[in-house]
């Protein structure tokens, strides 16, 4: 039986591939594997940086399974350790994620791709939430992505389902590079070498930091964050690694990061 979802370690990065053909839509069996996959990537000391793309040039993702949904798969279905696609709601993820876009990328695939840190996506790939033509709500988008691109912007995408190419997307911040799709695999590879070979506690302190003040006051924030409030700021600052930065500074040389 093949699986519908290929892992590659390829050092310190993890290479998650959706392979659903034609579309690489998901259902909630795939969903259920991407939060077993991508939470045992978030417990794993050895791995630091991961890669998620699609098969194919055609489709990075539409989102839900519709076949699914018409054989009776209900849109509030059990998806997993880390709500649809693994990522969205997966909780305590400190390490970045990579999408790598390679084609379409509408509905739920849009919102599995704005669930990661850096987006890379093929000069071909487009972008649309078209739930609202089908009468439901793109739920996760309608929370995230006012908070991503202006407002008025990302109101009007949710509103009218039009589809975007990677020109706007780009424009807007959406997406942070537009490659050929024949480079997309090797920039999202040679950035994800460049992150491993980062400072992980930091890394994890910059993702706790974003997620846990994004709903307080600037004030409040900073004493989340002065005052150690953080487990991985609190790591972090009585952490080998603190030290080694500023050694590494004082003696003009490249830091060794060990993560502790």
């Amino acid at each position: 039986m093949t699986t519908p979802i290929h892992t590659t370690r390829n050092g310190a990065v993890l290479e998650v591939t959706i392979d659903r053909p034609k579309a690489n839509a998901i259902d909630a069996a795939t969903s259920r594997i991407m939060g077993d996959i991508f939470s045992g990537f978030r417990d794993d000391p050895e791995l630091r940086v991961a890669i998620l793309t699609s098969t194919g040039e055609k489709f990075f993702c539409p989102g839900w399974d519709l076949k699914a949904a018409a054989a009776g798969e209900a849109p509030d279905s059990d998806y997993g350790v880390g709500g649809f696609g693994g990522l969205q709601q997966l909780k305590g993820l400190n390490k970045p994620v990579i999408c790598a876009v390679n084609g379409l990328a509408f509905g739920g695939g849009f919102e599995i791709m704005i669930s990661c840190d850096v987006i890379v996506a093929a000069e071909h790939a487009t972008f649309s939430l078209p739930e609202i033509r089908s009468g439901t709500v793109a739920d996760a988008a309608t929370i995230k992505l006012p908070r991503r691109i202006p407002y008025h912007v990302a109101m009007e995408m949710l509103f009218t389902g039009r589809v975007i190419d990677t020109t706007e997307a780009k424009h807007w911040g959406l997406i942070n590079e537009v490659v050929a799709a024949d480079q997309l695999m090797p920039r999202a590879r040679a950035l994800a070498q460049q992150l491993a070979d980062g400072p992980p506690l930091v890394f994890a302190a910059i993702k706790e930091i974003d997620r846990e003040t994004a709903h307080l006051t600037v004030a409040e924030a900073f004493e989340m964050v002065t005052k150690r409030k953080l487990k991985t700021v609190d790591v972090l600052y009585a952490s080998e690694d603190q030290l080694e930065g500023a050694k590494a500074f004082a003696e003009k040389r490249k830091p060794v990061w060990k993560g502790k």
